[in-house]
């Protein structure tokens, strides 16, 4: 079974480009996509996906607000957050908020993959 991953990111060129990174990878499918938090949450319950990757700064729900609901409603789905904005204190709102793991945009997607790869190794 592949594994299933939800993209949460405001902007349709990021989601784009997370699709088409996430579907090379051999033995994990993109389940589905939200524009914020609100639908990201809605989503997450409806399509039972292995891992969420959330962006910061959306509209309607920002990242850290999802992922609190998440985590109190899924919380044995590891949520990445994958933000322009990564700081020593966001690393820490953000970890308390219930992410597993902060990547910068800025990084490469390699170090994406990298840490995707590590977070569903921990959870299978």
């Amino acid at each position: 079974m592949p594994k299933r991953l939800l993209i949460v990111d405001d902007s349709p060129i990021i989601r784009k480009m997370l699709r088409e990174t996430f579907e090379l990878q051999e033995g994990w499918e993109v389940c589905g996509e939200a524009v914020d938090g609100r639908e990201g949450v809605e989503k997450a319950q409806q399509l039972k996906a292995d891992l969420i990757v959330l962006d910061l700064s959306m509209p309607v729900m920002n990242g850290l607000e999802a992922a609190r609901e998440l985590s109190r409603l899924l919380p044995s789905v590891p949520v990445l957050l994958y933000t322009n904005y990564e700081t020593p204190q966001l690393k820490q709102e953000a970890l308390a908020a219930g992410v597993r793991a902060v990547v910068s945009k800025s990084e490469s997607v390699g170090a994406l993959v990298s840490s995707i790869q590590d977070l569903l190794a921990a959870v299978a």
